[in-house]
């Protein structure tokens, strides 16, 4: 059982996620809590909105914990915890799935004990209960919004794409918790990274070599309500210097690219970069060192037959 320090906040953070995105989830909350995710859930002092992420499902601001259930009415009487149109939610965390009938018999009793109005259908406030290793906690509760899969519908899309919670958690993965750095993603093409950086607020800026696929990304971001960010041009042609860089790699199996070309654009990348996070098909370590990058953490993610690397270099 832990406990929290007089004074402190602390946050339950409710995560989930597919075996073949296991190391990307991972490497995300790494970068958002600087901290290992070692189960399915974590405990932090940092407050993210859980739609920041893919693969966050809940937030619990703790405001009680105990080790009975018996333990969080007392608390919840002692404080008369008083809200309006409020509704109790249990949340079944990893490895303590409890069932309909007992988590409904939970959410009674515990909303029995708060004062005020209790509002099933449109609640402005949801408290969480759950269970996780003999602990029992209770808080506000946050769920995520899944708004960004409204965006897996776009009017161009191709099959080698990043899949739109793959981009969500790069961007993630690339600006931590500075939001108000600036990104480049100088190998835009259909713009999925740069859609997903925009909806949260992100400063970044795109380039795409190939018109008629920068013609179509612009396409895209326009449909969103997007503003356009996207240079059609060269990067080797950018002035501006970025905090990050998102590469994603041009690969020979779906665009004409020689290694040479590739290495010419992750050679580019460290000139305007400080920062950048590349996804590749192949183990590109040493040439990725070659350019005068080191890697700082890496990862990797399966779409279908094919996986892609992922790696933190500075």
């Amino acid at each position: 059982m832990f406990h929290l320090l007089q004074n402190e906040k602390k946050y339950l953070y409710v995560t989930n996620y597919s075996s073949d995105e296991e190391s990307l989830c991972k490497m995300e909350i790494k970068c958002l809590f600087n901290k290992p995710l070692n189960d399915k859930y974590l405990f932090s002092n940092i407050h993210i909105d859980p739609s920041r992420s893919p693969f966050i499902k809940k937030c619990i601001s703790v405001m009680y914990t105990g080790e009975t259930m018996e333990r969080i009415i007392e608390q919840i009487n002692n404080d008369e915890l008083t809200s309006k149109k409020y509704k109790v939610a249990y949340i079944n965390a990893p490895h303590e799935n409890i069932g309909f009938h007992e988590s409904r018999r939970i959410e009674f009793e515990i909303g029995f004990s708060i004062l005020g109005e209790c509002e099933m259908k449109k609640p402005e406030t949801i408290f969480g209960i759950t269970k996780i290793a003999n602990t029992w906690i209770f808080g506000k509760c946050e769920s995520n919004t899944s708004e960004w899969l409204q965006r897996n519908k776009k009017p161009f899309s191709y099959s080698n794409a990043l899949k739109v919670n793959v981009c969500r958690a790069i961007v993630n993965i690339a600006v931590g918790n500075n939001l108000n750095c600036s990104v480049v993603d100088p190998c835009c093409g259909i713009g999925t990274v740069l859609i997903e950086a925009i909806s949260m607020h992100i400063n970044i800026k795109g380039y795409e070599i190939n018109p008629l696929i920068g013609k179509n990304a612009k396409t895209n971001l326009r449909y969103f309500g997007y503003e356009d960010v996207i240079t059609i041009g060269d990067m080797n042609d950018i002035q501006n210097k970025y905090d990050v860089a998102i590469v994603d790699l041009p690969y020979g199996i779906f665009t004409q690219i020689t290694t040479a070309q590739q290495l010419a654009i992750m050679n580019s990348t460290r000139r305007i970069a400080a920062k950048m996070v590349i996804i590749t098909f192949d183990d590109m370590e040493e040439q990725i060192k070659s350019v005068g990058f080191q890697i700082d953490d890496r990862c990797s993610v399966s779409k279908g037959t094919f996986q892609r690397h992922i790696y933190i270099c500075s």
